[in-house]
């Protein structure tokens, strides 16, 4: 039985990778850390066995232990302060904190000798500004880190990248696009848009958000393309290789907004407030999919158009529970 490390175990993804391992029916061993407790049932899974340690990251002590006594095959490192609004309010605590919980695992993993694949998730902020003309983005590309956020994803990579090359260890890199899907908090654009909508449309039939900056551009991919996506270069991945996980097809906010509206029937107006505008926000980031497409044959399968009826679902069903709670 493969034994995985998840590190961020309490937050969107995790959930998404363990569902994927059960609905392929890969026999799995899952150790989750995090310094929450999750809020979904670890034991409800056919084929994964999975258990939950809580876990400061920051704390030496606490990684050595967890990895000697466990010994994974292979590390999920999600774990992050992954808000770039949060590393602008609090630009120490963000970098410090995602560069040093790498760093801890890494440092134990080297110590033991462990044979042990680890994953190290990136960011498509990482890089920048970036000129129309330059789409799609490919790993080639010059990184531009314009955020406190981008900063620390930049140096742990640069940092997986030393560990490759200077000690030999086995670990490989993506730079992972806005993924969105069921479950995320309303912390982030899409799953904030679309809670406030359904709440919006319950009461009223219509919708008046105050928004950022709707004109620009992302390249939204599902999670549950992107937990496979990871599976898959754990498996087959290249050592030291850096993989964009996206869909290659940019999408305004606006235009978000509106298919949101035309999924739920209800009219939406939105009002751009500047104290939602982030400073030297990108414009545009559309990532190139065509190396993990040749490498492990990833390509995403989920549409744009689903993940948001998948999002407006989960968001009717949290609001329908909580006001029924409330009765």
């Amino acid at each position: 039985m493969e034994k995985y490390l998840v590190t961020g175990f309490s937050g969107f993804v995790a959930k998404h990778f363990l569902d994927f391992l059960d609905e392929q029916e890969v026999p799995a061993y899952v150790l989750g850390v995090d310094i929450h407790r999750p809020e979904f049932n670890i034991y409800g899974f056919k084929y994964v066995r999975c258990s939950f340690e809580r876990t400061d990251l920051l704390d030496k002590d606490q990684v050595d232990n967890i990895i000697y006594q466990f010994q994974p095959s292979y590390i999920l490192h999600l774990a992050s302060f992954s808000s770039v609004a949060f590393s602008w309010k609090n630009p120490v605590a963000s970098f410090a904190n995602n560069t040093n919980i790498f760093l801890n695992l890494l440092e134990k993993v080297r110590g033991m000798n462990l044979d042990c694949r680890i994953l190290s998730i990136g960011s498509s902020e990482e890089y920048g500004n970036v000129h129309a003309e330059d789409m799609p983005l490919k790993e080639e590309h010059p990184l531009n880190p314009i955020s406190p956020y981008a900063v620390a994803r930049v140096s742990q990579e640069m940092l997986s990248t030393v560990y490759v090359e200077g000690y030999g260890m086995d670990i490989v890199m993506t730079r992972s696009f806005n993924h969105i899907g069921p479950g995320q908090r309303d912390l982030f654009v899409i799953s904030s848009f679309a809670k406030q909508l359904v709440s919006m449309a319950r009461i009223e039939g219509k919708a008046h958000l105050v928004t950022g900056d709707t004109s620009i551009i992302r390249d939204f991919v599902d999670v549950r393309d992107v937990v496979r996506a990871y599976y898959l270069l754990l498996k087959k991945g290249k050592k030291g290789e850096i993989y964009n996980i996206c869909s290659g097809t940019g999408t305004t906010l606006k235009e978000v907004l509106d298919k949101m509206g035309m999924i739920l029937g209800t009219e939406v107006e939105n009002q751009v407030n500047e104290k939602f505008i982030r400073p030297n926000d990108n414009q545009i980031i559309i990532g190139s999919n065509d190396k993990i497409k040749e490498a492990i044959g990833f390509e995403p399968s989920i549409p744009l158009d689903e993940s948001l009826r998948d999002i407006i679902e989960y968001w009717k069903e949290q609001i329908e529970q909580t006001h029924e709670n409330t009765l």
